[in-house]
């Protein structure tokens, strides 16, 4: 009952605060009525004074009089009328809408989505048993950490969490954290360089490059640190080195790596020829009787066949939206081919699959950002 009580009140007051202003509006128009017709009466009086000082003569006064009482009589009809306009009505419904239709309508919202019997879970409580609530499980995870900032567990936990919901700089924080508790070792200098990437926006800086070198020398086969390093040589604008650097991953990465099929579009971008992979039915990557048949092409037939496969590639993207790899390379093959508005309406198509907010839409735009595409009208 008492929760009853409370949402009368509450909505008694909204719709206090809702007529104020139009009780108000409809008042200072009526004295602005009155006020023009009480002119009018001075007007007279002062007429009256005027005549008897002798300042106007009978006639004039009567002029006076005559167009005074006419403006008098207007004012007083537009009083009358503006009590039936439209306006004035407009106030009335504005009035009944707040008074009788937007209770009514909360209120059977209310009973058709909401649950008043349904009793109250303080923050606490939703704290000790956090279901499926990730944000929950977050903070939870938070207030331990405030009160053990050396449990190297918990930041180990919470670091990846934070890096997928786009908390880069909480991530970073916990992977230095990780680190600093827990030494480090070839994959936590790789998550912190990674995230350092993804931190200035696809951009390899000093600082990325210098952790993951460390990274690199305690495992000189880690296919992300390689390729973080590559992309780094081509920001540079090395692109021979990158080219190298890029095929040496290839040559070493197995041939159903999910990351080969970017690795072959930089070793494109930076002039070289694309490297086979297996799974190239399930990816849409060139075939090595693909790769075979481009070499034996001239340049411009080449182009063309090049051309074919991405065409090819947006194709079954519209069949099956849901291959990430397939969006990632179709816009950067796009860009390639410097076709910029077919890699934009890919990036747009993408993000549609795999929202901006998610770990998928966070690594395209990351993409449209080193390509130098606009990401703009895609996040509205």
């Amino acid at each position: 009952m008492l929760f009853w009580i409370l949402v009368a009140v509450l909505t008694a007051v909204v719709g206090a605060v809702l007529l104020y202003p139009l009780l108000r509006g409809a008042k200072e128009a009526d004295d602005c009525r009155a006020g023009e017709a009480e002119v009018y009466r001075d007007q007279l009086r002062e007429l009256d004074r005027d005549l008897a000082g002798g300042l106007i003569s009978e006639q004039e006064a009567g002029y006076a009089r005559a167009e005074i009482g006419r403006r008098l009589i207007a004012a007083a009809k537009s009083d009358k009328a503006d009590a039936k306009s439209s306006v004035r009505g407009g106030y009335r419904f504005a009035q009944t809408f707040i008074i009788v239709v937007l209770p009514a309508v909360g209120l059977c919202l209310y009973l058709a989505k909401g649950e008043p019997g349904l009793p109250s879970q303080p923050l606490e409580a939703r704290l000790e048993k956090p279901g499926n609530d990730l944000a929950i499980s977050i903070v939870k995870i938070e207030q331990h950490l405030a009160k053990n900032p050396d449990d190297a567990k918990g930041w180990e936990v919470l670091a990846p969490i934070y890096f997928k919901t786009n908390r880069i700089g909480d991530a970073e924080l916990a992977y230095r954290n990780v680190i600093r508790l827990l030494g480090p070792n070839a994959a936590r200098l790789g998550d912190l360089g990674e995230v350092l990437v993804v931190k200035a926006d696809g951009i390899v800086t000093a600082e990325a490059r210098s952790v993951l070198q460390q990274s690199l020398a305690l495992d000189a086969a880690n296919p992300r640190t390689l390729f973080y390093l590559a992309l780094a040589l081509e920001q540079e604008g090395k692109a021979a080195d990158a080219k190298t650097a890029f095929e040496a991953l290839a040559k070493q990465s197995p041939p159903d790596a999910p990351w080969l099929a970017a690795v072959n579009e930089h070793i494109v971008k930076n002039g070289g020829q694309p490297m086979a992979s297996s799974n190239a039915d399930t990816l849409g990557n060139p075939t090595a009787g693909d790769v075979a048949a481009a070499n034996a092409l001239s340049s411009g037939d080449r182009q063309q066949m090049i051309r074919g496969m991405v065409e090819s590639l947006d194709a079954k993207l519209k069949e099956d939206p849901r291959n990430f790899e397939g969006w990632m390379r179709l816009i950067r093959s796009y860009a390639v081919l410097n076709d910029r508005d077919r890699a934009a309406d890919a990036l747009k198509r993408g993000l549609a699959a795999f929202p901006a907010d998610g770990g998928e839409g966070r690594q395209l735009l990351a993409l449209a950002k080193e390509l130098g595409l606009p990401t703009e009208v895609t996040q509205q």
